[in-house]
C-alpha cells in the first residue's frame, strides 16, 4: 500500500478533560500540606484546570517498505535504524501528537512570578500526561491493541529531532486540528507537546533503554548499554 492508497484521515480528540493531579504534582513540587505555599498552588491549579484543553490527535499508517536504516510509511521515509528493528513485524502503526493545549500554553506564558512559572510548566506537563492517556486509552478502545511500544523524533540519536518534520507530514496540518506548531528548529509549540510513533511488538521497548544520560527526571527504563549491539547493530 502506498500514500495514495491510504486515504485513512487523521483522528482528533479534542474533548479531552483535564484534572489536575493535585497530590503527584504537591509531592513533585514539594509542597507541604496546609501550607501558604500550597494553598497559592492550589488556587493556580484550580486556574488551569478551568482554562485547559488538552488536545491529541493520530493517523493509521501503513509501512510500505523497510531498509537497513530506514522505514517507508505511506510514502513517507523515516530515517532510523532503530525504529526500523523496532518495526521489523509491524504492517502497520499510529504517528500522533498529543499537547497540553494552546490554552494552557499562553497561560504559562503569563505567568510574571518565577514560582508560579515553575508550577504552571509542571501543570502543562500534567495535562500533556493526560491527553496521552486518554490518546492510548483510545487506541486501545478502538483497535483491541495487545501489546505496543513508542518512539518520538529526538528521543535517541539514531532518530533525530529533525525527523518531526516528515512525521508531522504525515498528520496533514497539526496546527490547524490541534494547535500545534513545528517551529524551523524541529521543537514543538505549545512546548508541553510530544510526537511519535505507536506499534505493535512483542519486546517492550522505551528509548530511556538506549540512552545513557544521567540524573534524567523522566526516565522511564533503566539505560542498557550493550542492548544496542545485541539487537540493533548491523
Amino acid at each position: 500500500m502506498n500514500a495514495n492508497e491510504n486515504n485513512e484521515p487523521p483522528y482528533i480528540l479534542d474533548e479531552i478533560t483535564y484534572r489536575p493531579n493535585l497530590a503527584a504534582l504537591k509531592k513533585r513540587l514539594r509542597l507541604r500540606e496546609g501550607s501558604p505555599l500550597e494553598t497559592d498552588f492550589v488556587a493556580l491549579a484550580g486556574e488551569a484546570e478551568a482554562i485547559a484543553k488538552p488536545r491529541a490527535m493520530y493517523r493509521l499508517v501503513f509501512i510500505d517498505e523497510k531498509r537497513t536504516d530506514e522505514v517507508i510509511i505511506d510514502g513517507v521515509t523515516l530515517h532510523s535504524r532503530v525504529l526500523r528493528v523496532n518495526l521489523d513485524t509491524a504492517l502497520r502503526a499510529f504517528v500522533y501528537i498529543a499537547t497540553c493545549g494552546q490554552e494552557l500554553h499562553a497561560w504559562g506564558e503569563g505567568q510574571t512570578d518565577m514560582v508560579a512559572q515553575f508550577w504552571a510548566d509542571a501543570i502543562k506537563q500534567d495535562a500533556l500526561v493526560s491527553a496521552i492517556g486518554a490518546l492510548n486509552a483510545h487506541l486501545k478502545m478502538c483497535y483491541k491493541l495487545g501489546k505496543t511500544s513508542a518512539m518520538s523524533p529526538g528521543s535517541l540519536a539514531s532518530w533525530p529531532i529533525r525527523q518531526q518534520r516528515p512525521l508531522f507530514s504525515l498528520l496533514g496540518d497539526p496546527q490547524a486540528a490541534i494547535g500545534v506548531q513545528l517551529t524551523d528548529s524541529f521543537l514543538m509549540i505549545p512546548n508541553k507537546s510530544v510526537s511519535g510513533i505507536r506499534f505493535p511488538t512483542e519486546e517492550s521497548f522505551q528509548s530511556c533503554q538506549l540512552c545513557p544520560r544521567e540524573g534524567c527526571p523522566n526516565r522511564r527504563a533503566a539505560y542498557e548499554p550493550e542492548l544496542y549491539k545485541q539487537r540493533y547493530q548491523v
